[in-house]
């Protein structure tokens, strides 16, 4: 899996415009894309590829919207054809970085390990996000969402990747729950979850949902 190029805060603080609602929004908000040199559209999460971008919006019904429309062709000025897939692409390819980020920051000393850890990195106030197993048990999760209610800085919650994938993504055996600390690690991947967070739910559906304990949509305190 390679490793996804950081976003600077200068990158995430430029402004753009969405090809679909013509509103103009930082780039954290949105997704380029770019003409493939079959006339197809590729996403660009890291905003390196050649050619001209067009900027959409970084959730799935803006994306489904610029399908729908043809946004693309009209923003590049060239003929293309967007697969009627595209939104499922950016949501897969965002997954794709947030594993990998993950993995870069556990290299980086930048995660905290394990129930005890966790929960002791989160009552301190160190951790901006908690990512917990989608498949992890549901006593673990409740003790673990009883720690996060219990601190005057709640972290994000993060839960769609399940014990496999994390432990792939962190050459680790099996992984449950762990913390993303607080520093600018955490706040390069809150970039690539917030716009993830537009495409899929950040919980399995089902999840008990509440203040503090890591709803969908939750945004740390501060990364």
């Amino acid at each position: 899996m390679s490793t996804p190029a950081p976003v600077t805060h200068a990158q995430a603080s430029r402004e753009r415009r969405d090809a679909v609602s013509g509103e103009v929004m930082a780039e954290a908000r949105l997704v380029r894309f770019v003409a493939a040199p079959d006339g197809g559209v590729v996403p660009d999460l890291a905003r390196k590829l050649p050619g001209r971008g067009v900027w959409i919006a970084a959730t799935r019904a803006a994306v489904d919207q610029a399908v729908k429309r043809n946004a693309f062709a009209r923003s590049a000025k060239v003929q293309l054809k967007p697969s009627a897939d595209l939104a499922d692409q950016v949501a897969a390819l965002l997954r794709q970085r947030l594993l990998a980020g993950l993995g870069l920051a556990r290299r980086s000393g930048d995660l905290t390990l394990g129930f005890e850890k966790t929960v002791s990195a989160v009552e301190a106030g160190r951790a901006a996000w908690l990512v917990e197993a989608s498949d992890g048990a549901a006593d673990g999760r409740r003790k673990m969402f009883q720690a996060v209610a219990r601190t005057e800085k709640p972290p994000g919650v993060l839960a769609a990747f399940s014990s496999e994938e994390l432990s792939l993504a962190l050459g680790l055996g099996p992984v449950i729950h762990l913390a993303f600390l607080v520093g600018q690690a955490a706040q390069r991947w809150t970039v690539d979850v917030e716009r993830y967070a537009g495409f899929d739910p950040l919980l399995p559906p089902g999840w008990r949902e509440g203040p503090g304990d890591g709803r969908s949509g939750d945004t740390p305190a501060s990364v």
